[in-house]
């Protein structure tokens, strides 16, 4: 560890950082590679960001020896959430003084001392920065400084909204009043309070004395409108009462809900042609055995009845997924349990569908230690994962499942050589009905469901789920369960 930062590296790579975000790149990318940037120039073995929500918090980006809790949830009432949001507002503290099941895992890897600075905006924390060290030289000023500036650039990147928050119902969407306005007869602006300029990206400056920038509808009515940069706004006005025709105008910015609706339409749509499928080959098929029996072979009716049943399977794993999703629960609710994690998904390989059980290459040590959670489940974990990678990846090219352990957790990885997911991607990909932003992605089946679901499973049962972009192309989907 360097005695003390080294300012030289780190206003470089921060201006590597200020060029990205220049140049248009926002959100999830620009976060992680800030954090690349800082971890060197502050001497720490890793550095994590976690967001927060209404709900808790969730581990977003994390760096050197602290990746492996990408990922990871950590919930409101979570005695380490509370004890981080406590205090002030940059301080160092000994990681084993934490409670928590996270913290032991962290100490667990020799990282025991940790400079956490937290993000405000209005009074609201968006996230805590967290610089990890092991054991050695006292930490000093400038490394603490240096932390709560790069903590405090990053809530003025939530305050932007460039891509920030990840999860759409951060506390900095839900703070943000509706802007208001105030125009003229000529729909001129006469008043333009700070919302509306946080709404629009328009300062009150380029908005005073000149036409509203966007249409105004007709006295108490509602109109969405889209804005330029893609962005949805929703807009009501009403008469002032009074000599002049003013007219206030309040608007509010729905994109979110826009693309809520947008996955509803979508997910309506791509479910009714995923039930179609199976149930028109079932239909099919079954028709064929009733109308000509005698003249089938006994090889052809075996044919038909196993492709019925392979049919039959598919539908019962969409409708799995439907109520599951409906319900946000997970099937079954089985109590914790030691459980042989190796022999498991050697038992689900042998359930997959056909097209995928063949390219998959299973690499499991002799010695994993056992995993406590739900075994049942894992089958379904396994099928969503491996099949999404067969989606994304070329039919002849392998599906490699492979496992390992720590002090605290049992893994495995499911990893493909396909399209691969960008880094911004990697959260959202979790979403419910979430498909994919670029266009060519609707070429590829499902309901957007199977992700939403294994995190929904995973993390019922104390572990996390993780996605990231494997090296020289595809994707690698990682689960972490504690040890039993």
């Amino acid at each position: 560890m360097p005695e003390r930062t080294d300012f030289n590296a780190l206003i470089a790579g921060h201006t590597d950082v200020i060029g990205m975000i220049n140049a248009g790149v926002s959100g999830l990318s620009v976060l992680t590679r800030l954090l690349r940037v800082v971890q060197p120039a502050v001497g720490a073995a890793g550095l994590v960001w976690v967001e927060f929500a209404p709900a808790g918090g969730r581990v977003i980006a994390a760096t050197g020896s602290a990746e492996f809790v990408v990922g990871r949830p950590l919930p409101a009432t979570d005695p380490a959430t509370v004890c981080l949001l406590s205090g002030p507002p940059v301080r160092e503290v000994r990681v084993d003084a934490i409670p928590g099941a996270l913290a032991v895992e962290v100490a667990a890897r020799g990282l025991c001392r940790m400079i956490v600075a937290r993000a405000e905006i209005g009074g609201l924390t968006v996230g805590s920065l967290h610089a990890l060290y092991p054991e050695g030289d006292p930490l000093d000023a400038s490394q603490r400084a240096v932390i709560g500036y790069v903590a405090a650039c990053i809530g003025h990147m939530y305050g932007d909204q460039t891509g920030l928050p990840v999860h759409g119902d951060g506390p900095v969407v839900a703070a943000l009043a509706d802007g208001l306005a105030v125009v003229d007869q000529d729909h001129h602006v006469r008043l333009w309070n700070p919302a509306a300029a946080q709404v629009t990206g328009r300062p009150a400056g380029e908005a005073l004395n000149h036409p509203l920038p966007f249409p105004l509808p007709p006295s108490g009515q509602v109109l969405d409108h889209r804005l330029p940069d893609g962005r949805w706004l929703r807009i009501t006005a009403g008469e002032l009462p009074g000599p002049g025709a003013l007219r206030v105008v309040t608007f509010r910015d729905i994109t979110d809900q826009q693309r809520r609706d947008h996955d509803r339409d979508l997910f309506v749509a791509v479910t009714s042609h995923e039930l179609r499928t199976p149930v028109t080959v079932i239909k099919g098929y079954a028709d064929t055995l009733t109308d000509h029996w005698e003249s089938l072979s006994d090889d052809d009716r075996r044919q038909a009845a196993m492709i019925i049943g392979q049919r039959a399977n598919e539908l019962a794993r969409l409708v799995d997924r439907l109520l599951t999703a409906a319900t946000e629960h997970r099937p079954g609710g089985e109590p914790a349990a030691p459980f042989d994690l190796a022999d498991a998904l050697r038992t689900a390989v042998t359930d997959l569908p056909a097209d995928v059980r063949h390219r998959i290459a299973l690499d499991l040590p002799d010695d994993l230690p056992k995993a406590l959670g739900d075994r049942h489940s894992l089958a379904t974990v396994l099928t969503e994962l491996s099949t999404n990678a067969g989606k994304y990846s070329l039919p002849d090219t392998p599906i490699e499942v492979s496992a390992g352990a720590n002090e605290r957790t049992v893994s495995f990885r499911v990893a493909d050589r396909g399209i691969g997911i960008r880094p911004e991607h990697v959260e959202r990909a979790f979403d419910r009905f979430w498909q994919g932003e670029s266009g060519d992605r609707r070429r590829y089946p499902g309901a957007g469901l199977g992700l939403y679901l294994v995190r929904q499973i995973v993390e019922q049962q104390n572990g996390w789920v993780s996605l990231r972009p494997r090296a020289g192309g595809g994707t690698v989907a990682e689960v972490r369960l504690p040890r039993g």
